[in-house]
């Protein structure tokens, strides 16, 4: 359901002022080349999106005290979480190429969230639920981390073949600095990472819910699990790397996509039914 500004639209100003900062700045980071202007931005439009969804998840300024989630708010919190991982990495690795790209996705999450925010829960099932939302949020943006690490190596892998083209901006020839190895290294340890946490988010769920019911969002978040699973395995024990093992990363992230995000979107946007 979209926003609407109607006699409570004073109670929206924080929720609008904020993700405005958000937009404007990330649009900002996007449009210059300045490194310095592009990482101001970049830290405006980071605090200004966090503060956003803490107005936003939080209910600020609603008339019953509760969160709100969503397909859109789960987005862009997943992306505010990659954002914070880029901006903690490129300080220690070379990250080219992709500043202008995730100021982007930046500023469309928080557009979105705006637009589609969400239901309004009152009160929550169990006082775990909160701990079981906040890791799968958590869940979403590493692997949203890993699957930004798995387009840098692949950007890198190609770019050192023989007869890659040469960009001015962010091409084949800013990638030469950048460590393979490493990259790659990276890239599963927020698999892991994402994993450990899907884990604890389904155990959670099973554990704490009522019923445990097998819809959308359940059998793709278990069929996510097992593809991460079967990676992580396939990794361990023979040595799984390069395409192989980044089809298997897409496969993952796509159902977990569909698990909740997916899902959500289908029913609030498309069917309009309230979910739980």
């Amino acid at each position: 359901m979209i926003l609407s500004l109607g006699p409570g639209a004073q109670s929206l100003l924080p929720l609008v002022a904020t993700s405005l900062v958000a937009v404007l700045a990330y649009l900002l980071a996007a449009s210059r080349r300045q490194a310095g202007w592009i990482e101001a931005a970049l830290a405006v439009g980071w605090l200004a999106h966090a503060a956003a969804i803490v107005v936003h998840t939080a209910g600020v300024g609603e008339a019953v005290p509760g969160a709100r989630f969503g397909f859109a708010p789960a987005l862009s919190a997943t992306l505010w979480l990659v954002l914070a991982v880029y901006a903690v990495e490129s300080r220690f690795v070379t990250l080219a190429g992709v500043r202008r790209s995730l100021a982007l996705l930046g500023a469309a999450a928080v557009v979105l969230a705006l637009l589609f925010p969400g239901e309004l829960r009152p009160h929550a099932g169990s006082p775990w639920a909160p701990l079981h939302w906040v890791l799968g949020i958590a869940s979403y943006g590493l692997f949203g981390a890993a699957l930004l690490h798995a387009a840098l190596l692949r950007r890198a892998e190609r770019a050192l073949r023989p007869g890659a083209a040469v960009g001015a901006n962010g091409g084949a020839a800013a990638i030469p600095g950048t460590p393979l190895l490493r990259l790659e290294k990276l890239t599963f340890r927020f698999v892991a990472a994402g994993f450990v946490v899907l884990s604890a988010t389904l155990l959670l769920g099973w554990w704490f819910s009522d019923a445990w019911r097998w819809d959308h969002k359940s059998v793709f978040s278990v069929l996510a699990w097992l593809v991460f699973a079967g990676l992580l395995a396939g990794r361990s024990a023979f040595g799984w790397r390069g395409r192989h093992a980044t089809r298997w990363l897409y496969v993952g992230a796509a159902l977990l996509l569909l698990a909740y995000a997916g899902s959500r979107f289908v029913l609030e946007v498309l069917l309009h039914r309230t979910v739980t």
